[in-house]
Formats: structure tokens, C-alpha cells, sequence
């Protein structure tokens, strides 16, 4: 299958750059096999039926983006992706000019990072840091430092810096967990008044490189997705195996959960990593309505619900979006996807 089929034009004034305000009043294309309705997120109570499950996934997302000024005066952007239980760090690393290992780089916060190594010769690195005034080495102390200096790891095609009201529209209502370098977007349209009407049972996949990494081979079969860690609870594992009616996902994140367990064993308690990728040909067998918001074209994410719901079935709802005037990609709005 050719990357090229999943390429589509979008003009750049349909990137949303701002959130919806109430977040349920976000537009919502429902995309069934007998047609396309425009409804709002606020509806979606009403599109369900009373035995089906709504599933969310709840992980926090830190303030992930730090900058830096280099020894030679350049500047230098840090997106960190996970932390290893030693205290390093697993990061993207931007610069002008090409970055060496063991560069001391001077960040927010008074933190110095150390560029390591490159693990895979790719484009993460392993970053270690010290200083930071009372951080004094300790990685728990060292999280909360971050979490006051660092930024809002707003996605690139926002061409905007990120603003103190960031922090909270760029992060669920129900995030629980830290440990995201990217929202999990659909869920950003949640209100706490629809959790209540929609009683979902959450479960915990930390957003990373996995998501977001581009795809860079011509034939989709050949691309390898970074791991991301996950969680499920054995209470959120009953209440999905004794759903009585349809699995509704709230996200690709929720959806790539679920669907590792099921190739994995089963729906159970588990924590562990996933490296799973979907597209056509590799088709969901346990979600059956997926709630997500309109991706990058040529993404892993777009792939995913092409393998969800047909390849032309997603060009149709991409085609009436954008004639409808929809809002694409983190802060705009969503599409409901049956089966």
C-alpha cells in the first residue's frame, strides 16, 4: 500500500490554532455507512446507546518543551518523550547546526542537559540534566522543576508560541497520569458534564514519539512505530470484557490500547509497551465507534482510521469536512466513526 494514497489538501486556514470554547461545542461529523451527519460533541450522549462503553485514555501531558542556548550562542528546543528510571531522558532535539555527544546545553530553569547518545542513531536522543537550583540531582524534584519552566508542547503546525491558557486547553479534564509529549485529542473535547452523562472507564497509553513520528517510507508496510508505554487497571479491564454493547474509543491512543490487548492475550490488567501500527489491511477487531479529530495527512493516525473505516469512506468524510468548513488537526473538531 503506497503512503501516497493517504495524501490530501488542506488549506492552512483550517488548522485550527485555537480550542472550541465550551470544549462540547466543538463540530462533530458522525460518519455512518448510510451517510455523513453534522452534529456538535455535546450530541454525543444522544448518538449511543445505553449498553455501550466509552473508553478514554486518561494520561496527563508534562510541559515537555524546553529551551536551551548553545556554547556557541545558537539556540537549541528540547521536546522530551519519556523518562528512564535512572533519571535520563528520551528527547527530540532541534538545532541550526548538527548536535555531538556530550554537548552541555543551558535550558530553562537553570538546568544544564547533556546530549548522551542517540540509542538507535535516530532522531531521539538520551539527554541527562543537573542544576536547576533546588533539584539537586533528585528526578522527582527535577519533574516538578520542569513542570514550572517548562512550555506547552503544542504541535508545530500551530504557528503560534504557547500561552498560560495552554496549559489547561492542551490537557484533558480527566488527565490523571503525566507522562505525555502530545495531548490525546479527542479527548480534549470532553466537558465534566458529558463524563457524568457518558460514565467511560478510562485506561493510560503516554503519548510519544510513536504517535507523532513521521511516516518516511513509500510503502506504509515498512514503517516501524517507536514504542509508547501503557497501562490497563483490572477494573477498567472487567467493566470492557462484561460490555454488554459497543466499544466506543476515544482516541487513536485508547484505540491502539485496546487493540494491543486483544492481540496480546486478551482484554486484562496489564502494563507493558506498544509498537502496534494499523492501517488497511491490518483492521481493528475490538473498537467498533472510534472518536477522533481530523490528522495530518500521510499520518500513522490517519492510517488508523482508514483501517476502521475503509479508505474511500475516509476520503468522503475528509472531502465533506473540509467542504463543511470543519476544524483540522489537535484543537479542532471530531469525527464519530461507526464500524
Amino acid at each position: 500500500m503506497r503512503l501516497q494514497d493517504f495524501a490530501y489538501d488542506l488549506p492552512p486556514d483550517r488548522i485550527a490554532s485555537e480550542p472550541a470554547t465550551p470544549r462540547d461545542a466543538a463540530r462533530l461529523l458522525v460518519a455512518r455507512h448510510s451517510g455523513l451527519e453534522d452534529r456538535v460533541v455535546a450530541d454525543l450522549p444522544d448518538l449511543l446507546e445505553p449498553d455501550d462503553l466509552v473508553v478514554i485514555n486518561d494520561t496527563r501531558v508534562r510541559a515537555a518543551r524546553l529551551y536551551g542556548r548553545r556554547a556557541t550562542g545558537g539556540r537549541a528546543e528540547f521536546l522530551l518523550l519519556r523518562r528512564e528510571p535512572g533519571g535520563a531522558y528520551h528527547a527530540l532535539v532541534r538545532a541550526n547546526k548538527r548536535l555531538r555527544p556530550g554537548e552541555r546545553i543551558e535550558t530553562d530553569g537553570d538546568l544544564v542537559a547533556t546530549l548522551l547518545e542517540r540509542p538507535d542513531g535516530g532522531a531521539i536522543w538520551r539527554v541527562g540534566f543537573e542544576g536547576g537550583g533546588d533539584f539537586c540531582g533528585d528526578a522527582e524534584n527535577l519533574e516538578a522543576l520542569l513542570e514550572r519552566v517548562g512550555h506547552v508542547p503544542l504541535p508545530p503546525y500551530i504557528k503560534r508560541p504557547d500561552v498560560p491558557r495552554d496549559k489547561a486547553r492542551y490537557q484533558t479534564v480527566y488527565a490523571r497520569e503525566g507522562g505525555s509529549a502530545a495531548a490525546p485529542t479527542a479527548g480534549l473535547h470532553f466537558t465534566p458534564e458529558l463524563l457524568k452523562r457518558l460514565d467511560p472507564v478510562a485506561v493510560t497509553l503516554h503519548v510519544g514519539y510513536g504517535t507523532f513520528q513521521p511516516i518516511d517510507c513509500e510503502r506504509v508496510e515498512d514503517h516501524v512505530m517507536h514504542e509508547e508505554e501503557f497501562e490497563v487497571t483490572e477494573k477498567a479491564a472487567e467493566r470492557i470484557r462484561s460490555c454488554k454493547g459497543r466499544i466506543v474509543a476515544v482516541g487513536t491512543t485508547t484505540t491502539r490500547v485496546l487493540e494491543t490487548l486483544h492481540r496480546t492475550g486478551g482484554v486484562r490488567a496489564a502494563r507493558g509497551r506498544t509498537k502496534l501500527f494499523l492501517y488497511p489491511g491490518r483492521e481493528l477487531e475490538v473498537v467498533d465507534v472510534l472518536l477522533t479529530n481530523f490528522h495530518v495527512p500521510q499520518s500513522s493516525l490517519l492510517l488508523l482510521v482508514a483501517a476502521f473505516i475503509g479508505l474511500d469512506r475516509l476520503k468522503s468524510a475528509y472531502a465533506h469536512a473540509l467542504e463543511r468548513n470543519y476544524r483540522f488537526f489537535s484543537y479542532g473538531d471530531a469525527m464519530l466513526a461507526f464500524r
